[in-house]
């Protein structure tokens, strides 16, 4: 006899397959195979709509720092519903939560970023960022600086330009993309420098001649004629990509010699992440606008920001003419009251510090023992709260699988199948979990992750 749960589930895969569409799917293949329907979370903790639970390894999407269920988070976007559900900051206008807000993270970011803009998803905040890059640099008599450069396996968003400025190409073909006035340098890949020809080269010696690219490509282009350099300061979804020690320090020099602003997607790496409040404080990097979003409200309500660094607020805020951007709910005050909320959360309970001394590094320690000398892993890297493992046919030539995503799709499969959520990229499997985890958590997610491994290099014949 079927059950009610099921019956109940085919009843929302129906519904879901005749009316939503999905971002970042292949419509009719999902709707064939039906959605996972996700109907409760605490912890780190998932249940599908089956009564299966699910141990989340990616914190959402990256995203849910404190950790499902947080009832002060809750309570405090209930009692702005009930004081100011909503009103805009148009009409020189302003709310206390937003206000808040904006002061709270100016105490927060790295030296000299005061100013905070509001927005509603990393997306919106890459855009807005390129937007006020090219008003400074038309208010200081500078309008042929219009390119702006970023690096290949980038992630900034979806929009028209935060796509454009992405570096994950198959993003691009299907709208007709990247729009002009976008150029590409090569990401500070270590594990895959042998495969794209640069031989057995120190990561050290490799951070370097990819930061030069930056200023061959400068040089190509014209720095007269380039905005802005955008990157992260670890590369999320184009695979966990972490630079060595020489790479930002060199691309530090080379922005300042040129001229060219330096623009921090924090949208992953922001909030306590890497054992830092934002990846720039992480690698000493001292950007003239950040963005951010995620972790700012723990994923509990849309809400992005971008702060201005001294030179871009100088000019923006002083140029005695109307601003002409903005968004509907641009600082929402729910958003904004469970974002402060969020933050106070985060800095009461030390989670910051925590990922940088103890959790973190457990999580790393025992990514390392358990993958180090696995015959399908290639290397296991990570910093804080972000760990990934590179499934590979021959760890000594850091070689790939012909068929790039084939073997991590495998892998991502059996870890759904364990109750784990992985992600993988191309054939990396990356974990992002809440900076609340516990060691015994870790614990499940590592031996879930091994089990899933495994049972992947058995059938491509690794084990």
């Amino acid at each position: 006899m079927v059950s009610e749960t099921h019956n109940l589930t085919k009843h929302w895969q129906a519904l879901d397959a005749a009316h939503h569409v999905h971002p970042f799917a292949d419509t009719a293949a999902l709707n064939a195979e039906g959605v996972r329907v996700i109907t409760k979370a605490d912890g780190v903790y998932l249940w599908d709509s089956e009564g299966r639970k699910i141990i989340d390894g990616m914190a959402g999407l990256w995203c849910v720092q404190v950790g499902y269920g947080n009832k002060e988070l809750a309570e405090a976007g209930c009692e702005a519903l009930r004081v100011l559900p909503y009103y805009n900051h148009f009409f020189k206008t302003s709310n206390p939560y937003t206000i808040d807000l904006a002061a709270k993270l100016a105490l927060l970011l790295p030296n000299g970023h005061e100013h905070v803009l509001f927005a509603n998803s990393g997306s919106e905040a890459n855009d807005t960022a390129l937007k006020l890059i090219r008003y400074y640099w038309n208010l200081r008599g500078r309008p042929d600086k219009k390119i702006h450069i970023s690096r290949e396996l980038a992630y900034h968003g979806v929009t028209f330009a935060a796509a454009s400025l992405s570096g994950l190409t198959p993003m691009h073909p299907q709208w007709d993309l990247p729009l002009p006035g976008f150029a590409k340098v090569p990401a500070p890949y270590w594990f895959g420098a042998k495969a794209a020809g640069y031989g057995d080269i120190d990561p050290e010696e490799f951070g370097l001649l990819i930061a030069r690219q930056l200023e061959d490509r400068i040089l190509e282009l014209g720095p007269e004629r380039v905005a802005s350099f955008s990157a992260e300061p670890i590369q999320g979804a184009g695979g966990l990509i972490f630079p060595p020690a020489t790479y930002w320090p060199e691309v530090q020099n080379i922005c300042a010699k040129y001229d060219v602003l330096l623009h921090i997607d924090e949208v992953i790496t922001g909030f306590g992440r890497t054992g830092e409040w934002f990846g720039c404080q992480t690698y000493a990097i001292h950007p003239d606008i950040i963005s951010m979003a995620k972790g700012l409200s723990s994923g509990y309500q849309p809400i992005s920001g971008v702060s201005l660094g001294k030179r871009m607020a100088d000019t923006i805020l002083n140029a005695n003419e109307e601003m002409v951007h903005g968004y509907t709910y641009s600082g929402h005050p729910v958003a904004s009251a469970v974002a402060v909320r969020n933050l106070e959360v985060i800095e009461r309970t030390g989670l910051v510090p925590r990922v940088k001394n103890s959790i973190g590094p457990y999580l790393q320690r025992r990514l390392h023992e358990t993958f180090e000398n696995h015959p399908l892993v290639g290397e296991v890297r990570g910093h804080g709260l972000l760990a990934a493992v590179e499934l590979v046919p021959n760890k000594p030539e850091r070689s790939f699988f012909p068929e790039i995503g084939r073997v991590g799709s495998h892998c991502r499969n059996y870890c759904f199948g364990s109750g784990l959520i992985s992600r993988a990229i191309r054939d990396t499997m990356v974990l992002s979990p809440p900076l609340t985890v516990s060691e015994g958590e870790i614990e499940e997610i590592v031996a879930k992750l091994k089990d899933a491994i495994d049972r992947t290099a058995h059938d491509f014949g690794k084990m």
